[in-house]
């Protein structure tokens, strides 16, 4: 069977059972009281921190970190004693071109055979509605510092995919590179990092 036609077999083959599930909009929202209190999972396929420096201001570069594992505990009724705990594979981190991200995981930059994971850890949460100033320990090639982050709570409800209750938060900050042992072409290429932080979680 040509490739071409088993692939309009296999979309006419789920079509009626997928349309249900596209059919009903977003299925969440940005009501708090969505989220039970407890401590939820991160969702690793669907968090991502991104990355932008001024590379020599010629232009504005972008890379990616995907999330691998991490938690949070949280209570709707008690948001300030939300923690937060969340681990980066650096030795994983996607840019648009091979050799650059070779050279981003060698010793002039993450050195990520030795270091291969990244860490943030909240020391503090001061919500205020659906927003919250997130402050916590950035750990990266083993230096930790404090990190303070811009948080808004996008939605909770419940995944229409697997039956249980989703949520998520996007989140932005910045750091000075050099602080963490990273400092390569700087001032040529920007010290200053902009961080954009999309974290989901999901029941058990």
């Amino acid at each position: 069977m040509r490739p071409i036609y088993a692939a309009v077999l296999m979309l006419a083959t789920l079509a009626p059972a997928a349309a249900p599930v596209l059919a009903q909009g977003l299925p969440g929202s940005p009501n708090k009281a969505l989220v039970k209190a407890g401590t939820y999972p991160l969702d690793p396929n669907h968090s991502q921190v991104t990355w932008q420096v001024n590379h020599m201001g010629f232009s504005m570069l972008e890379g990616q970190f995907g999330a691998s594992e991490g938690s949070i505990t949280i209570d709707p009724a008690k948001p300030n004693a939300t923690k937060v705990d969340v681990t980066f594979p650096v030795d994983k981190l996607s840019v648009t071109a091979e050799p650059f991200a070779h050279h981003l995981k060698s010793k002039d930059f993450f050195d990520a055979a030795t270091y291969p994971t990244a860490r943030f850890v909240s020391t503090s949460v001061q919500a205020s509605g659906n927003s919250a100033t997130i402050t916590g320990n950035l750990t990266i090639k083993n230096v930790t510092k404090p990190v303070t982050l811009k948080a808004t709570f996008v939605g909770a409800g419940m995944n229409p995919m697997n039956k249980k209750l989703n949520f998520g938060f996007r989140a932005t900050g910045a750091i000075n590179r050099s602080d963490f042992g990273l400092g390569m072409a700087v001032p040529v290429v920007s010290d200053k990092v902009d961080l954009t932080i999309n974290a989901a979680f999901a029941a058990n």
